[in-house]
């Protein structure tokens, strides 16, 4: 019979793993932190004389509601048309292209209406097309 004593294996925590995923932890939050810049010195800047600038455009508005109608300034147009909405556009902008356009579409809005209103505008030469939406989580 054998009677000897097995040697017990030396029982210990590897850290290794755990400094690997503070590491990364550390990294992430580093990288996705914004930093307050202030300026510690405060500066009285020059005025120039100068004309008065032109205020930028105001965005026209154009919502298109759940039934695919669409209202332009709050005003709203008599039919789905294309045509009828580049007419409207076309009076709205008066040949300025730097006039930004902001769509508002109901979630429920036919996707068909949301593409005619972005393809009559690229047609007449609108270039700050924007979408507008709602931020968070759908409920």
């Amino acid at each position: 019979m054998n009677f000897r004593r097995r040697q017990t294996e030396e029982i210990g925590v590897n850290l290794t793993p755990l400094i690997d995923v503070v590491f990364l932890l550390l990294i992430f939050f580093m990288v996705s932190t914004t930093f307050d810049r202030h300026s510690v010195l405060q500066l009285e800047l020059p005025r120039a004389d100068s004309l008065e600038q032109e205020s930028p455009p105001r965005a026209l508005d154009l919502v298109i509601n759940a039934q695919g109608r669409y209202f332009l300034d709050g005003a709203e147009l008599i039919n789905t048309r294309p045509e009828t909405l580049r007419a409207a556009l076309t009076e709205f902008l008066g040949g300025r292209e730097d006039i930004p356009l902001v769509i508002r579409a109901d979630a429920r809005t036919p996707h068909q209406s949301v593409v005619t209103a972005m393809d009559v505008a690229g047609r007449l030469g609108v270039s700050r097309l924007s979408i507008a939406t709602l931020g968070g989580e759908p409920e």
